[in-house]
């Protein structure tokens, strides 16, 4: 397994990291991706660290708190071998401070994650959504606390914009507080919207991405075909509006090169997929999930190998689109080269 540092911290990360969004799974979303009990999540955890994979990402929101209680259980009696990434800012009840990163939300929210993983510190806290109605100084300030008194290891977010990262920084920088570390982003062949804006700030400020839904909501799984009914048991049936739309037209070009890539080079269109992740700059971890053990180790198949030049920009320009203003080409950063060298 590769190990990548995370953005410009000393903080070490495989390559590959495992999403446990099906753990404890209730709820109209998180049910339709599965329900992992503690037995079944520790064999999962145990086929990870034999290949290498010691990061584990969950989040308070995952079913209400369940995927932390089952990932702590799982990870029980080796918690020195694992890494534990964890989010919050999401609502967590109807309260008026239950959202948020508020001072007393932030302070609540940690030692609930603490009390559901079974551990005294967390490795990586990533604040899950930018809170407009808290000023970024109280965050970073009380982020600062929490790091001082030995909770948090290291800090992140995300789905931030470019412009609510870019000010935290600036804010963090200012004042002497922790700086984040990672940006946890949505990122694939269907949804390279992550390149306009985020990863030149991500090369400039040096924050690692960790990505989330690598296989786009589902659709890069290679089981979606041209002018076919969605397959029976594809969590698409219950969470596509969920996730961010996609073209079908360009779905299915895609795919079209996922499988002839497939042909030439042995590999699954999952593995593929990910593997051109793994080669996109500022690119840290990529979270793969599964609901089984097959699932798994066929994800694992992703790394310790490499897309030729050629399968890369075929694979580019099939997922390519025009980005809005003022990314497009004469505006975008692109299209000063001697200002602006191009990223990707």
């Amino acid at each position: 397994m590769e190990y990548r540092r995370l953005g410009v911290s000393g903080l070490k990360v495989p390559v590959l990291s495992f999403g446990t969004g099906t753990f404890g799974g209730s709820g109209p979303l998180f049910g339709a991706w599965g329900n992992t009990d503690a037995g079944e999540a520790r064999r999962l955890i145990d086929i990870c660290l034999e290949a290498g994979v010691n990061l584990f990402d969950t989040a308070d929101v995952y079913s209400n708190g369940a995927s932390e209680e089952v990932l702590g259980k799982a990870i029980k009696g080796r918690r020195d071998r694992v890494l534990i990434s964890t989010k919050t800012s999401l609502p967590m009840g109807e309260g008026p401070n239950d959202a948020g990163s508020s001072r007393p939300r932030l302070i609540r929210a940690v030692d609930d994650s603490l009390r559901r993983l079974g551990t005294d510190h967390i490795d990586l806290l990533q604040l899950h959504a930018f809170d407009a109605g808290t000023p970024v100084e109280e965050v970073l300030k009380t982020i600062d606390d929490l790091v001082s008194a030995g909770k948090l290891r290291y800090v992140g977010v995300s789905n931030f914009s470019g412009w609510q990262l870019m000010k935290s920084l600036a804010a963090a920088e200012r004042h002497g507080h922790p700086r984040y570390v990672a940006h946890q982003v949505y990122y694939s062949l269907v949804g390279r919207d992550y390149e306009w804006e985020l990863m030149p700030l991500g090369l400039d400020q040096g924050v690692g991405a960790l990505v989330w839904s690598p296989l786009g909501w589902g659709r890069l799984t290679g089981r979606l075909r041209r002018g076919q009914e969605l397959p029976a048991g594809s969590r698409l049936h219950e969470t596509a509006d969920y996730g961010p739309p996609v073209d079908e037209d360009r779905l299915f070009a895609i795919i079209d090169i996922l499988d002839a890539i497939s042909a030439e080079t042995g590999k699954t269109i999952p593995q593929i997929a990910i593997n051109w992740l793994l080669a996109r700059p500022t690119v840290s971890s990529v979270i793969i999930g599964a609901r089984n053990e097959d699932q798994l180790r066929q994800n694992l198949g992703a790394t310790g190998w490499s897309l030729t030049e050629d399968q890369i920009a075929r694979l580019d320009a099939a997922s390519s689109v025009t980005a809005p203003y003022p990314y497009f080409p004469y505006y975008r950063q692109e299209g000063f080269a001697r200002l602006n060298p191009p990223v990707v």
